[in-house]
């Protein structure tokens, strides 16, 4: 099994609930062939940048799922036939990448707290001592 982004655009006037039901019905088609979804993240609704098929826009949602190299292209031959998938992109996830900005999240993290202890350390040596009263 290789892991994947599935990136759809699902056109029209999509309500939440109706566009719940259409990514059920694409997340359906991964979990037939034997896929695992990993995670699925909606993007939003956007313009897109000429007209297609008489559409203006379309909502956009990413998925990212596990499934067999073999099955992919039967995967993009079935979302041809869903009526509610405008369009589909599939891309397979490089994992060296994906390892390498994980790893640079992390230390970008460690570089913020650290700052953070500083910047603390500095405002309480910075704070005048309390006067004695006389």
């Amino acid at each position: 099994m290789k892991k994947y982004d599935g990136f759809y655009i699902f056109a029209g006037q999509a309500k939440d609930d109706v566009l719940d039901s259409y990514i059920q019905k694409a997340v359906a088609e991964i979990t037939r062939l034997e896929g695992v979804i990993l995670s699925q993240e909606v993007l939003g609704k956007r313009p897109f940048a000429r007209r297609m098929r008489k559409r203006e826009s379309g909502v956009y949602v990413m998925v990212r799922f596990e499934l067999d190299p073999s099955k992919v292209k039967e995967l993009v031959n079935r979302y041809r036939l869903v009526e509610e998938v405008f369009r589909v992109q599939i891309l397979a996830v490089d994992e060296r990448r994906e390892q390498i900005l994980a790893g640079q999240a992390e230390a970008a993290e460690a570089r913020a707290a650290l700052k953070a202890q500083r910047e603390a350390a500095e405002a309480e040596s910075a704070e005048p001592a309390p006067e004695a009263v006389q």
